[in-house]
């Protein structure tokens, strides 16, 4: 089947005018700058922009939204709601919250998500009828809201650096060992293969989370599967002093001394690393994937995007994590902004620079998208530059980045398959009743989530 679209503007690592894109099977066939507009080819507005790439998301913390924002505390009092929340979900009620969830990424201009998934098994621990019901209900989700899903499937055992066992809250994240996880996921790969969209990997949760006798057995997995590893890395000053205090060394020298890091791992947050972890990083070819709204959210600090970004730059990525907000164009901005920030000096990152960390799903065992080629995936975004928060802006891909937001995404196309047009999602058409629905729904049973008392 061949399909077509002619773009007003349109950024492929430099902004062209007047281009006719046509693609078949899902895949770009021929790009064409300059070209007239033929009579009836659906026409893409504003700027064009690759697929956006949302590589590390927790659906379910989206119930979390302004909810966290009504105390004082850090990452770890952050948590405790988590909690509360995590208790609540079922295989049902997480299609429901997740469908809806993964609607507004595509809304916002996402076309495949990493799912970095934990929330395996029921409240007390125990196991569904069906093992992996948490995570096939997260692939129903994803196909019904038409992005891309890659299921990493997360290895959570330990509550602490020192193995310490899992508290009641958490018992319904962990599987008791590495091989019992892999074993697990075994099964979910066997129900999720060939089908459509989706592709399962594997994650290891943090070094607090998974005892160093564990990890070969994820990576183990990841390796024989080729699959895409990732591993929550550095995101507090707690955990790195507690990771030197057990182990003597850093996060990331402990993952490397296991094993873990390589060209198919990526490291998540990474906000913490000294210079040694830096050049660890490098010359392993481990990415990295920033996620500025919620590590600013959280407290948590500002990572070290110029080291690495410098050249040979290490792969970068973004993912909205907590989901404070679902905006791909705001944390490619906040990349930068940080910055700014932390050292007081602009310019760090070009536009192109930040709009290739947001369409950048290498990280997500998806290379061949992120890109308007001939050859990679027809995912397409639409950018309208008429806004008031975008009109009278300067060059093209400056105001995309700079200034535009998620609902200035007009139109997305993923795989050669319109998602959104005009700003509506044609599957999930009312994303944001469902939205409504589904949290009134899970926290009407959780007062703590509904208002939440000051914090020490």
């Amino acid at each position: 089947m061949t399909t077509a679209w002619w773009c007003e503007h349109l950024w492929a690592g430099a902004v062209e005018h007047d281009v006719l894109v046509t693609a078949e099977h899902g895949r770009i066939t021929r790009v064409e700058p300059g070209t007239p507009r033929p009579v009836g080819i659906p026409v893409l507005r504003g700027l064009v922009v690759p697929g956006l790439a949302n590589a590390h998301s927790h659906a379910f913390h989206r119930l979390l939204r302004s909810r966290a924002q009504t105390g004082r505390g850090t990452f770890w009092t952050w948590r405790e709601l988590m909690y509360d929340v995590a208790r609540r979900l079922d295989p049902d009620t997480y299609r429901e919250l997740a469908t809806a969830v993964y609607a507004e990424m595509a809304l916002a201009g996402v076309t495949g998500v990493g799912e970095f998934h934990y929330l395996h098994h029921d409240r007390d621990g125990a196991r569904y009828a069906e093992p992996n019901a948490m995570g096939l209900a997260l692939a129903d989700a994803a196909r019904a809201a038409g992005i891309r899903l890659t299921l990493l499937d997360t290895c959570y055992l330990a509550s602490d650096v020192d193995g310490a066992p899992l508290r009641p809250e958490q018992l319904r994240f962990g599987d008791g060992s590495g091989d019992a996880w892999a074993s697990r996921v075994d099964a979910l790969h066997a129900r999720l293969s060939g089908v459509d969209g989706v592709l399962v990997g594997a994650a290891l949760h943090s070094v607090r989370a998974v005892p160093p006798e564990h990890t070969a057995a994820v990576t183990g997995w990841a390796a024989a599967h080729e699959a895409p590893l990732h591993v929550h890395v550095a995101e507090q000053v707690d955990e790195v002093r507690r990771c030197r205090a057990v182990h003597g060394r850093t996060p990331v020298g402990l993952l490397h001394d296991t094993g873990v890091l390589g060209p198919r791992t990526t490291a998540v947050h990474a906000t913490h690393l000294t210079e040694a972890d830096i050049e660890l990083v490098r010359a392993t070819g481990t990415g990295v994937c920033f996620c500025p709204t919620t590590e600013r959210d959280l407290g948590d600090g500002v990572g070290p995007a110029p080291e690495l970004l410098a050249e040979p730059p290490v792969a970068c990525c973004l993912g909205s994590d907590s989901h404070a907000v679902i905006d791909l164009l705001a944390e490619a901005r906040a990349l930068e902004l940080d910055q700014r920030l932390h050292r007081r000096q602009r310019g760090l990152f070009d536009a192109a620079t930040l709009l290739g960390c947001a369409a950048d799903h290498r990280a997500l065992g998806r290379p061949d998208a992120g890109r308007i080629a001939p050859g990679a995936r027809a995912d397409l975004v639409a950018i309208d530059l008429g806004t008031v928060r975008t009109a009278g802006g300067g060059p093209a891909a400056e105001t995309a980045v700079f200034a535009a937001s998620a609902a200035d995404v007009t139109d997305v196309v993923v795989d050669g398959r319109v998602v959104v047009r005009d700003g509506r999602h044609l599957g999930v058409p009312d994303a944001a009743g469902r939205l409504a629905a589904i949290t009134a729904e899970l926290l009407d049973s959780c007062p703590r989530a509904a208002g939440l008392p000051e914090r020490p």
